[in-house]
């Protein structure tokens, strides 16, 4: 067997990057190879995946050209995307060209401001049941499945904006993405048969009459722009599928490393706990308030910075292109990691560290704007992203400012990557109430080690 990867023959003029001689085989873990040969090549270097040629690029400049400047010219692909497209269908995430754009203007506005802000009452209520639920532990002083209790938490919010009235008869079909973290055959199959589900709503909500202001009944009533025609018959049901898989696990991702970074640096708890003291509010603060919590969006950029959950993004060129100096011949695979790109050394001292005043306007400055890409850029961005915002922030500010959650575990997380960024073990945590005395006033803060793979 031939171990090593050949590079294409490129005619005169063109250059490759430089790239490993071994190519990824299928045991290895790509999180970790990619990362390694990063560490080895730099930025961007050319590379045999899966048996294609690869460019794995991680500098704000070539995903600034590849995103936005020359979008056109990269249609999402790659063996990810292929996995969506197999357990969720050909829905806004795997489709590209005249579907994908007319898709997405058809859902954008489901997630317009003034959408986006009418789901700001059961963001609320589904955070006060957690946090009511852990305040409750607090006084047991007993832990609590943090990983477990926030992806619950956003697979409610996530339901309730899809299918609004519909949510109590579709919610304990869907437990299995809170239930079972594994992305597999198993998964896969005992997920596909909740599109019928999906098919039954939407066949019973274009029977009624009334509009629905939910997120499904915003799609129902969306029309093509062109045409003036409303989605294809099985259309919904793929899109429908599509948010709730990315809606729920991305977010769910993220809060959970947020009280994992959270728990190791009490400091930044009590900071955080300061702020809201500085900045007081009723039972729910109002959307005009959340720009004024400063340190607070300062700790959700720093978590997002360290563990964005959209941590590889792939792409196909279609035609001849050049990044930089390198040509990209059609049909090369582009691999861009958000994962690297923000913790660069080439761009964020301390890339490893949780240090949420880095994001300080007078820290930012000369910073280029996609050294932070969590959620993509360009046309092709995470839609939800305005929902997603909301929903991380709301959280925060409800849980954090009555409790802390404190981590007896002394190891550092360790990640694991399927489509998402997630950590290999549940989080067990401590909650504790405000008032009392701060158990880790006087211990130092740890420090995160960069996460191993598995």
């Amino acid at each position: 067997m031939n171990n090593l990867a050949s590079k294409p023959t490129i005619a005169a003029g063109g250059r490759l990057p430089p790239g490993p001689d071994r190519p990824y085989r299928a045991e290895d873990d790509l999180f970790a190879w990619i990362n390694d040969n990063f560490r080895r090549y730099g930025d961007i270097y050319w590379a045999s995946i899966f048996g294609g040629d690869v460019y794995v690029v991680s500098a704000p400049n070539y995903a600034e050209r590849i995103l936005r400047s020359n979008w056109q010219n990269y249609a999402r692909a790659g063996q990810v995307v292929k996995r969506i497209a197999l357990l969720l269908g050909n829905g806004l995430i795997a489709s590209n060209g005249q579907l994908w754009k007319s898709q997405r203007q058809m859902i954008q506005p489901a997630f317009a401001k003034v959408a986006v802000a009418s789901f700001q009452e059961m963001i609320a209520a589904a955070n006060a049941e957690l946090r009511d639920s852990w305040l409750a532990a607090a006084r047991r002083q007993q832990r609590v499945n943090v990983t477990r209790d926030v992806s619950a938490m956003v697979l409610q919010v996530t339901l309730r904006a899809i299918f609004g009235r519909d949510y109590p008869s579709v919610a304990p079909h869907f437990a299995i993405l809170a239930e079972d973290t594994a992305r597999d055959i198993g998964f896969a199959s005992a997920f596909r048969p909740l599109g019928k589900i999906v098919h039954e709503i939407v066949a019973r909500r274009r029977s009624d009459s009334g509009a629905a202001g939910d997120i499904l009944g915003r799609l129902l009533a969306a029309r093509d722009r062109a045409h003036g025609q409303p989605m294809a018959a099985a259309q919904p049901v793929r899109e429908v599928l599509t948010l709730v898989v990315a809606g729920h696990e991305t977010t769910a991702s993220l809060l959970n490393w947020m009280w994992y970074l959270l728990s190791r640096h009490p400091e930044v708890q009590r900071r955080l706990c300061a702020e809201f003291a500085r900045l007081p509010w009723d039972e729910i603060p109002s959307l005009a308030m959340l720009a004024n919590y400063t340190y607070t969006q300062q700790v959700i950029a720093e978590t997002l910075r360290l563990y964005p959950p959209l941590w590889l993004m792939t792409r196909k060129a279609i035609k001849d292109d050049y990044l930089g100096e390198f040509l990209v011949p059609a049909g090369t695979e582009i691999y861009i990691s958000p994962y690297l790109i923000q913790r660069s050394p080439a761009l964020w001292d301390e890339p490893d560290e949780f240090n949420p005043d880095r994001f300080r306007p007078q820290n930012s400055a000369g910073r280029p704007e996609l050294a932070m890409c969590p959620f993509g850029a360009g046309p092709r961005n995470c839609i939800g992203e305005a929902f997603a915002r909301l929903e991380i922030q709301y959280h925060l500010m409800m849980i954090a400012r009555e409790l802390r959650l404190v981590s007896g575990e002394p190891e550092a997380g360790v990640s694991t990557t399927g489509m998402n960024l997630l950590s290999q073990h549940e989080f067990f945590m401590q909650p504790q109430l405000r008032a009392a005395p701060m158990a880790q006033a006087a211990q130092p803060a740890q420090k995160p080690n960069r996460p191993a793979s598995v």
